[in-house]
């Protein structure tokens, strides 16, 4: 794999970061998450084992286009 297989994707301007997983060959939207909590909830529906704890891995995450963990528009 040469990349993480969770993006979680720029805040949007109402709050709140689009979730996808690569998985069986193609790119699926999880939904948008307007916290950490929302991702793990996300991650463990993909059948992600311990979701808490590979949210700050970036072999399983990569946060595009802002820091990780911030969900509120500015």
């Amino acid at each position: 794999m040469t990349s993480a297989p969770v993006v979680v994707h720029r805040l949007s301007n109402s709050g709140g970061r689009r979730v996808s997983v690569h998985r069986h060959g193609r790119d699926e939207i999880l939904g948008t998450a307007y916290s950490d909590l929302d991702l793990v909830v996300f991650l463990e529906a993909a059948g992600i084992a311990d979701a808490e704890f590979v949210l700050d891995d970036p072999r399983w995450v990569e946060w595009r286009d802002g820091p990780a963990h911030e969900w509120n528009a500015a």
